[in-house]
């Protein structure tokens, strides 16, 4: 199996246009961990995450973060974790191994 690892493929969500290249990239979907993401990502005030999410959204690209403690970022982050619990496109996990788990389902389901 291709990994789907963002670092194995060297993207990263830097910029919502960073989104676009993951979409692009020819995986059936990606697996970012918070080295692959901009230090501010976790700010929500500045809307990366939203605007990358929504990228994801509109093309119904498979994005899984992986972070082992959601209390790290803060409660607004715990919150939007919460949110994402079985969101169709985006799932936040604390484990490699489970996030590979939910983007090889979504493919059998797509």
């Amino acid at each position: 199996m291709i990994s789907l690892l963002a670092a194995d493929h060297k993207l990263r969500l830097f910029t919502d246009q960073d989104a676009l290249s993951v979409i692009f990239s020819g995986l059936d979907g990606c697996i970012f961990t918070p080295e692959d993401l901009h230090p501010d990502f976790f700010e929500l005030a500045n809307q990366l995450a939203g605007n990358v999410f929504q990228k994801f959204v509109n093309y119904r690209y498979s994005v899984a973060i992986v972070i082992e403690d959601i209390t790290a970022y803060g409660t607004r982050v715990e919150e939007l974790i919460r949110d994402h619990t079985s969101h169709p496109y985006i799932r936040f996990f604390t484990t490699i191994a489970a996030a590979e788990n939910w983007i090889k389902e979504t493919r059998h389901q797509g």
